[in-house]
């Protein structure tokens, strides 16, 4: 469904990505590993428009949508969730999923049963409903970033360190909520320092090293024997 091939991605002279290949089959959670600086959060923002791609190419349903914009990659059915967590702090809640549905504006049938879905998932957003968002807890947020994601009806949703700076308890409600987006059929390319959260719900994994892929292969694979350890800390 979505297919990476030798991508680079740079900063002026610096190459933040060098050269990476990977792939996301129709349903798959993919979890793309590695610590700080690996180059993972610069691959999404290339796959989501964001960044644009020094070389190599981006396929979606085998179309090539390298040099497409992030307005044409929603389009195409790709949501971004990022890892600032970017509520616009004073709308409330009801106002933020309805810019998450902007496209589907002439649905309005299908985007209230999809916001009645969200709230089932997460019932906190339906307790704050008419409150600020920028009000809400970091956990509260997340929640409400994903579901504002959810609502453009998208095939791939591209999730950058949903857990950053959340307590254990809320990065548990979190990834019980992602497996739960798995199960629906929705396809996933995961960032996450937490490697072990991330395997837990992954299919398969690629594990990134100062920009490239330094292993991967299915979840039980990578966990089994990679040493992240090293991998994560430079060893």
């Amino acid at each position: 469904m979505l297919e990476l091939t030798d991508v680079e991605v740079r900063y002026g002279a610096i190459r933040a990505v060098r050269g990476i290949s990977l792939k996301a089959e129709k349903g798959e959670l993919v979890a793309l590993l590695g610590a700080n600086g690996a180059g993972k959060t610069s691959t999404l923002m290339c796959i989501a428009g964001a960044l644009k791609a020094a070389a190599g190419t981006i396929r979606l349903d085998g179309r090539d949508v390298t040099s497409a914009t992030p307005e044409a990659m929603v389009r195409n059915g790709v949501a971004t969730v990022t890892e600032t967590r970017d509520v616009f702090p004073d709308l409330t809640v009801a106002e933020n999923l309805t810019l998450g549905s902007y496209i589907r504006r002439s649905d309005r049938a299908g985007v209230a049963e999809d916001r009645e879905k969200m709230f089932a998932l997460f019932p906190r957003l339906a307790e704050r409903y008419g409150q600020p968002a920028g009000t809400l807890s970091g956990g509260e947020q997340q929640m409400l970033v994903i579901a504002r994601a959810i609502l453009s009806r998208p095939r791939i949703l591209l999730l950058d360190e949903p857990s950053l700076g959340l307590a254990p308890v809320i990065v548990d409600q979190i990834f019980e909520m992602i497996g739960v987006l798995k199960r629906s059929g929705l396809t996933i390319v995961l960032v996450e320092q937490n490697a072990a959260k991330a395997l837990a719900v992954a299919d398969r994994a690629y594990v990134m090293r100062l920009g490239r892929i330094a292993a991967s292969g299915s979840a039980a694979e990578i966990g089994a024997t990679t040493d992240l350890g090293a991998l994560y800390l430079g060893g």
